[in-house]
């Protein structure tokens, strides 16, 4: 099997780009330098990775809030889309003016930037706000809508025993109309029975033609019709009131204590049960020190601004706050002028004389300085030392020796 042998680098390219690589630092050093600040493009990166995510979630959010709450109306969907495209746009501000803020040497600029940073930070403030609360949402109407149920089974259970009440009343009102139906029914028709009988008599005679007639002719008791009219009407009472007496056992026989218990203690389950599905009431609670189905809508709301604005400060800050920091900034040449470093132009004479006399006394000041002779470089030995420094090697020790 046939192993490639790797050759070894080529130094000279290896020096080359080293040299380059060095150069090219030295002209970054340089231009920063030059510019007065040097900018991390890494966490400028991230600072805008960051920023993009929270567009990105703020628009999908948007989207999801109108297609909610549109009804299927195409024209009112787009409608809820517009304000959050400008938000996104003023969003993507803050990184820019938060190099702005840095970068700028005039105090008015710079404030403005900082006005921008506001501003924007605001607008993110209110798309992060909304996604938090869009977050907890689903939660709390599930709770809200069995908190209502548990009312409502309370309320029929404290009214249990009054609607009982009036049942019974109810009842109690027809059994007595119907007793007294069926008593004036009775009396109707022992009196009915007690009159006498129709008395019945034979009559005879002669007609106008002169023909002779007999017939039976029956006289009833004048009281008969009054006492049947009587007796008519009171079976006719008695069906309606027995008709609504059965209705009223049956309203009565459906309140019942128990059922009413019943519901309550299911009612009061699934709101313990909703409760326990919603993370902000659970949080609640723990701040509070209650039970989670104790704490009130004010509370929840309380915490909810916590859990919601304080999020979305911090989401709306923390990008540009990695901008700010990801900028360094340096005194330069053009800044002397604030180093303290004037002088007087009464004392520029005293300053030549001693210039002067300093270099009288030192003439080898004056001279050029000879190169130091580099070694070649064909081959560059592995343990390679530097030669010791001896005064016939070192230029500026001559002008000591000849002293």
């Amino acid at each position: 099997m046939l192993t490639l042998r790797k050759e070894p680098p080529n130094r000279d390219v290896a020096r080359e780009n080293r040299e380059w690589k060095l150069d090219r630092q030295r002209w970054k050093q340089a231009r920063d330098i030059e510019r007065g600040y040097r900018i991390k493009w890494g966490y400028v990166a991230i600072a805008y990775l960051v920023e993009f995510m929270v567009i990105g979630a703020s628009l999908i959010g948007a989207w999801l809030f109108a297609d909610y709450y549109s009804d299927g109306d195409n024209r009112a969907f787009y409608f809820m889309l517009l304000a959050p495209l400008v938000y996104a746009a003023v969003e993507l501000c803050r990184v820019p003016l938060g190099i702005l803020a840095r970068t700028q040497r005039s105090w008015f600029v710079k404030c403005l930037a900082i006005i921008g940073i506001i501003f924007a930070a605001g607008v993110t403030t209110k798309s992060v706000s909304q996604l938090g609360e869009m977050m907890f949402h689903p939660r709390l109407m599930d709770a809200a809508k069995a908190k209502t149920a548990l009312k409502d089974a309370q309320n029929d259970r404290a009214s249990i025993d009054t609607r009982i009440a009036a049942a019974d009343a109810r009842v109690t009102q027809y059994t007595n109309e119907l007793e007294q139906i069926e008593k004036r029914a009775a009396e109707n028709s022992s009196q009915l029975a007690g009159l006498p009988a129709q008395r019945c008599e034979r009559i005879s005679g002669t007609n106008s033609k002169g023909r002779a007639y007999s017939n039976l002719k029956c006289v009833a008791d004048p009281r008969v019709a009054t006492l049947n009219a009587a007796v008519t009407k009171a079976g006719a009472d008695r069906g309606a009131v027995t008709k609504d007496l059965e209705a009223a056992r049956q309203a009565r026989a459906q309140l019942d204590r128990g059922a009413a218990d019943r519901k309550v203690a299911d009612t009061e389950q699934a709101f313990r049960n909703a409760v326990n599905r919603s993370q902000l009431h659970s949080f609640t609670a723990m701040v509070y020190g209650v039970d989670p189905i104790e704490v009130t809508d004010a509370q929840v709301h309380a915490f909810l601004r916590i859990f919601v604005f304080v999020p979305a400060l911090c989401a709306a800050f923390a990008s540009t706050i990695l901008a700010l920091s990801a900028v360094s900034v340096r005194r330069t040449f053009m800044d002397e002028d604030d180093l303290g470093a004037d002088v007087n132009t009464e004392a520029t004479p005293y300053l030549i004389d001693h210039l002067t006399g300093a270099l009288k006394e030192h003439p080898e000041l004056l001279q050029p300085r000879q190169p130091v002779p580099q070694p070649a470089a064909a081959v560059i030995p592995i343990d390679r030392r530097q030669p010791p420094v001896t005064q016939s090697n070192n230029p500026a020790s001559g002008v000591g020796a000849t002293a």
